[in-house]
């Protein structure tokens, strides 16, 4: 029996066998082309797989989906804005498999309770932060699924304060503040002229006002976006992951000044907000566990 998990991300496409662990020199990655995306995302598949019999495969794809339709429809890729029957394009390409299709978020959710820092607890916000902003929910020791699978669009949480516009075409979302692309924008906008958020990182450590200011200001909106869900879940834990959760003090602590000032509540005493563990896996590693949840024995 052998599982297949595939991550539909933000910039590319990621693939691996599934074992007891998710390995990164294992994975498969090809980044996201500007056209035949999904031939270049069946060969990857194809590639990854090839000389085993697959079984199962797992999917952890970026927003909007249709769960139970098996549809993806992620902003990142043009062709499939109006909807894409991912499900339908693995089955025919692996007919034996059983193929099931979980939001990014969810399987970050998946990858956390059995992998990573969210194992001993029973309520829990799993939260990825880079171009865009995913989380997984943990209530009851359970993952949160949603109606239509959508649940965990953290990125779209409005907070106080902010009145940034959205891709979404909202205001106020935490994403449109602290999501990389975000960050980076309003960063261009103010003068700085760096490409990526690893040397906004490096600038603001060097002191640069711009950069600075950049990442208070993402910290907050995360501080405060957690802050605002957490007493609806009634949570003790948030993790944080991905890479603009790497930019160290400039963005960890106007996040926890942020969360301390807001989570107030008596029973949001012992909220903690902590880094994950897991290194950029965690989306496709989930994708795993959710192929080998919904797997049917042989």
């Amino acid at each position: 029996m052998t599982i297949l998990a595939l991550e539909i991300g933000l910039e590319g496409f990621a693939a691996t066998l599934v074992g007891e662990e998710v390995a990164d020199e294992e994975i498969g990655r090809v980044p996201l082309p500007s056209a035949a995306a999904w031939a270049t995302c069946r060969d990857l598949l194809l590639e990854v797989s090839r000389n085993h019999e697959i079984t199962a495969v797992g999917i952890g794809s970026s927003g909007p989906i249709d769960m139970l339709a098996g549809v993806v429809a992620p902003a990142e890729i043009p062709e499939w804005r109006t909807g894409f029957a991912l499900v339908e394009a693995v089955q025919k390409t692996f007919p034996g498999a059983t193929v099931h299709l979980a939001l990014d978020g969810v399987c970050l959710g998946l990858a956390e309770r059995n992998f990573g820092a969210t194992s001993e607890v029973m309520d829990a916000l799993s939260v990825t932060v880079s171009s865009r902003i995913c989380a997984g929910v943990m209530v009851g020791g359970f993952v949160v699924v949603g109606r239509t699978g959508n649940a965990g669009h953290f990125g779209h949480v409005l907070v106080p304060g902010f009145d940034d516009l959205c891709e979404c075409g909202g205001r106020g979302c935490v994403e449109a503040v602290a999501g990389g692309s975000s960050i980076l924008r309003w960063a261009h906008g103010q003068g700085w002229i760096g490409n990526s958020v690893e040397a906004l990182v490096e600038a603001a450590g060097g002191g640069n006002e711009i950069a600075v200011a950049a990442l208070n200001r993402a910290g907050t909106a995360l501080g405060r976006g957690i802050a605002s869900v957490a007493p609806v879940l009634d949570i003790d834990l948030v993790v944080i992951g991905g890479t603009v959760a790497k930019s160290g003090p400039a963005l960890w602590k106007p996040l926890t000044a942020a969360v301390a000032t807001h989570a107030r509540l008596g029973f949001l005493t012992s909220l903690r907000v902590i880094p994950s563990e897991l290194d950029g896996i965690g989306v496709l590693a989930g994708a795993g566990v959710l192929a080998m949840m919904a797997r049917v024995p042989a």
